[in-house]
Order: structure tokens, then sequence, then C-alpha cells
């Protein structure tokens, strides 16, 4: 037969097998700190900033041109990148601050040198070949990027929250599906449940001590003409 959980029962369920929801946040926790440790590439992440003189539609337009293929293909010949540009272009963002005039160009890459140097170069590019594309010079270079060498995704205490309420979800659910299974009755409201008919008394349990000094004390008193006498 099917049990039914109610609110008043959660906190019965969750304390029996409280044990269970310990361990699996624990393993969890443990498995967060391998994958975090030994599984996660370390990503990098720096910007180069350059002030345009342009207005907002222009703006859209020159932010789309710093990632079209004609600039990142020269980008990625000065740097000997062996890679394409639109996958070059995977590893770049281009905004503008506050609205202003002055555009970031915001690198991601698993070595720290080889971000800054790949923000640098673009910003650089970009001034040289923009007038050829669109007879517009008014770019000055504002910020270099640095190098950043502090990873973007290193462990931190979110990533380990994050683990923790997984363990405590998946404990807390093996722990309502273990006493799903259980068929063990624990209360009276139990076995009313089950059988559909009200309980009218119960039987106390008797320990072997309580026994045996009760069967101690029979033997001990003789009756002899309706009187007791403790036979010793």
């Amino acid at each position: 037969m099917a049990k039914e959980i109610n609110l008043k029962d959660l906190y019965r369920v969750i304390k029996k097998r409280v044990w269970v929801i310990g361990i699996i946040t624990f393993i969890s926790l443990i498995l967060g700190w391998i994958q975090l440790s030994y599984y996660t590439t370390p990503l990098y992440q720096t910007s180069a900033k350059i002030i345009v003189g342009a207005d907002e539609d222009h703006m859209k337009t020159l932010r789309v041109i710093i990632k079209d293929s004609r600039v990142l293909q020269e980008v990625a010949k000065k740097l000997n990148l062996p890679i394409s540009p639109e996958a070059l272009a995977g590893k770049i963002n281009v905004v503008s601050i506050d609205s202003s005039q002055v555009m970031s160009i915001s690198v991601i890459d698993t070595d720290p040198k080889r971000a800054a140097d790949i923000a640098n170069t673009t910003a650089e590019v970009f001034k040289d070949e923009i007038p050829t594309i669109i007879n517009f010079n008014d770019v000055i270079p504002l910020s270099p990027a640095k190098v950043n060498a502090w990873p973007i995704n290193e462990k931190s205490t979110l990533s380990y929250v994050k683990y923790l309420i997984i363990g405590l979800i998946l404990g807390i659910g093996v722990v309502f599906l273990l006493d799903s299974l259980d068929e063990k009755m624990y209360k009276e409201s139990d076995i009313e449940e089950y059988l559909g008919l009200p309980i009218l008394g119960n039987v106390s349990k008797m320990n072997k001590r309580n026994s045996k000094r009760k069967n101690h004390i029979k033997l001990n008193l003789v009756m002899r003409g309706g009187e007791f006498f403790d036979h010793k």
C-alpha cells in the first residue's frame, strides 16, 4: 500500500535517515572539489579600451566590424594563432561602457598572456583597418589589456554552495525514496491507516527483568489457611 507523506511526517522521515543526507552531501562536495581541482580548465579574461568618436548608431556598426573576419584574420596572422577568424570571434566580446564613446574589447582565453595579446592586437588592427573599410579614423587607444593571472572560473565559495545544494536535494530525494519502500509500521496511526480500523487498546512490552522479578514474588507467596505468608 502506498504511503502518504504529509507535513506532519516530514520531520520524522528526515530525522530517521538524516545520516543518509549527510553522506550524500559530503560525497557531492568531494566530487565538486575533484571536478574544480582536476577537470576544470582555467579561463583568463582581460580587456583593452579604445575611444571611438562616433554616435550610438555608428558605434553599433563599429562593434560588428571589430569581430569581422577581415579584422580577426589579420589578428590571427600577426599573433601566429592556428585558429579561424570564427573561433577567434568566439573569444572576443565588444561593448560600449555606459553608453559612452569608450569601447571595451574583452577577451577570454586559457592563456592569460595570449588573452592580453589578442585584445591589444585586435584594438591595433581595428584602428589600422577601419579607415579602409568605412573611411573612419577617429579611434584613439585608451588603455591596453594587461595580463590577468587570476582565472575567472577558479574555485569559489559559490561553486561549493552549488554542490552543497545538489547534495542536499539528492539526499532528501533518496530519504523519501527509502521511506516509500519501507513497509514497517512505526506508529498506531500507521496501523489504523493500513487496516482502516481504529485501535481500541494496546499491550505493553514486558522486559525479561520485570518478568523474572514478578515470577520470584509469586514463588515466595504461599497461601495457608486463607492467608499469605512470605516463604523464604
